[in-house]
């Protein structure tokens, strides 16, 4: 089997199961040239379970039009702020608490982002998602 010449990667973030033909889909799509109803059935198929969820995905386009992509897990900061029930994380990070979370649900975002962050153990990856919730000006309690 031949291997496919890849024209393209495009990054965006989307909410999960609400993928439109609208900005930024539509164009980032449309100039290289792929099925952007295609691309957003399939994406909001593979989301129905998680609604409203930004989630980044990778989109690796083909010389014949086709493609396909990876949906990475959600970034550490919306975890957080879902964690803390906020709408956004503090103006001014370091002066300002917007909300708390605790150990345990530093525990369960670094499950969810173990694959994305590269951390060589849980302890790391709870360390790394600790210093997200500081600077969005959420305190870690415990």
């Amino acid at each position: 089997m031949a291997k496919k010449e890849v024209t393209g990667m495009i990054k965006l973030q989307i909410p999960g199961g609400q993928a439109t033909p609208a900005p930024p889909v539509g164009p980032a799509l449309g100039q290289h040239g792929v099925n952007i109803g295609q691309f957003v059935k399939t994406f909001n198929d593979r989301t129905s379970d998680r609604p409203g969820l930004v989630l980044p995905v990778v989109i690796t386009v083909y010389k014949a039009r086709s493609f396909n992509f990876i949906i990475k897990s959600p970034p550490a900061a919306v975890l957080l702020k879902r964690a803390a029930s906020l709408a956004k994380g503090a103006q001014t990070p370091g002066t300002e608490t917007v909300g708390k979370v605790t150990r345990a649900d530093l525990e369960e975002i670094a499950k969810i982002k173990m694959e994305d962050l590269g951390a060589a153990s849980m302890d790391a990856a709870v360390r790394m998602i600790a210093g997200t919730a500081r600077s969005a000006g959420i305190e870690v309690e415990g």
